[in-house]
């Protein structure tokens, strides 16, 4: 985990121009990097770069399809590790390569913050970071100031500190695996978004924990939704009660154990066999891989508990929420209406 209080000092800061090149914007790249002599300012800045990253509990790594000493950020961070005398002119180098990448329609031009932080805090150690910052959005200020003893008002154009719109932070730690990147993108999804992450600076999750909960998650739930119906009959009923199941053990335990899961959450021998040559099916599709145990991580299951919907719609009528016994509901079907029916089961109402 990122903690804010731990970047002490931001002690070299560049700023560049990117424009949009296929809208033939500038880039303009200044000549040295910015004098940072006021406390406050640089306190703000410091807020306005860390302050989006601190629930950000996954983790990228650069990469390139080819091999890792292609991935052109990553040499240009490399660089500055190895002597911060290298900080403005791969700020440059760094501020020319994404000004190369800014070619879709709708991208925005903006301010480009390089930053080195000398030291810094993530999952309890102390590293060396560069942080990558953009802004694309600017606002609109008023400002209210005493003018002969008379109160005038005036607007100023600036950008929102608690606004950031992209950025990165490349922490010097794991330099053989493409270091540890966190990356934070306030409209990933629009799809001309995806350059951020995707072509300026390639980079692609972590093989943690964090990403080994998310894909047993999502693997777990498409197994109860959509292969255990194609093989078994089952009511949507039987479905939820398997889909609490499975929430309540990634919240609980603290450890995820494949076997332990398929006995505690299907219990029976057809369906656990299923599971397993599901497993494998899902891991081949998605070219990911997802072992036997793992520490579950709490940050990555809170984000992706959604998918473990318990609700029962019915006809455009009813939504029923199911959190607890399952043998407290029981469906049939009344042959005077021709309908089907729950009956729930309760001691208190409220």
């Amino acid at each position: 985990m990122i903690h804010v209080s731990e970047f002490k000092d931001l002690e070299l800061l560049s700023i560049h121009k990117v424009g949009n090149a296929s809208q033939e914007e500038s880039l303009i790249c200044s000549q040295e990097p910015l004098q940072l002599q006021d406390e406050t300012i640089s306190q703000l800045l410091l807020s306005y770069f860390i302050q989006p990253f601190t629930n950000a509990a996954e983790y990228f790594r650069f990469y390139h399809e080819a091999e890792l000493q292609l991935n052109e950020i990553f040499q240009y961070c490399r660089r500055i590790f190895e002597n911060r005398d290298n900080f403005h002119e791969q700020s440059v180098n760094i501020a020319k390569h994404l000004y190369k990448h800014s070619t879709h329609p709708k991208i925005k031009g903006g301010e480009l913050y390089i930053a080195y932080f000398s030291k810094c805090q993530v999952d309890g150690e102390d590293v060396e970071a560069i942080g990558i910052f953009k802004s694309e959005t600017r606002d609109t200020y008023l400002k209210v100031y005493l003018s002969n003893e008379s109160y005038q008002v005036n607007y100023d154009d600036g950008i929102n500190i608690n606004k950031l719109d992209k950025g990165c932070l490349v922490f010097n730690t794991e330099e053989e695996e493409g270091y540890k990147v966190s990356i934070i993108d306030s409209i990933s999804k629009q799809n001309e978004a995806v350059y951020w992450k995707d072509a300026f600076l390639q980079v692609q999750r972590r093989e943690d924990n964090y990403h080994q909960t998310e894909l047993a998650v999502n693997m777990c739930k498409q197994f109860i939704s959509e292969k255990l119906p194609s093989e078994y009959e089952m009511s949507r009923i039987d479905q939820v009660d398997l889909l609490n199941k499975s929430a309540a053990y990634f919240k609980e335990k603290e450890q995820f154990q494949m076997d332990d899961f398929a006995q505690e959450v299907l219990g029976h021998p057809d369906a656990i066999e299923s599971f397993k040559e599901y497993r494998e099916q899902y891991q081949q599709d998605y070219r990911q891989e997802i072992p036997d145990e793992f520490d579950i991580s709490a940050p990555a299951f809170k984000k992706q508990q959604k998918v473990f919907k318990s609700i029962l719609k019915l006809d455009k009528n009813f939504h029923i929420y199911i959190h607890g016994n399952r043998e407290l509901i029981e469906r049939g079907f009344d042959e005077a209406t021709n309908m089907y029916y729950y009956k729930l089961l309760f001691e208190n109402e409220s």
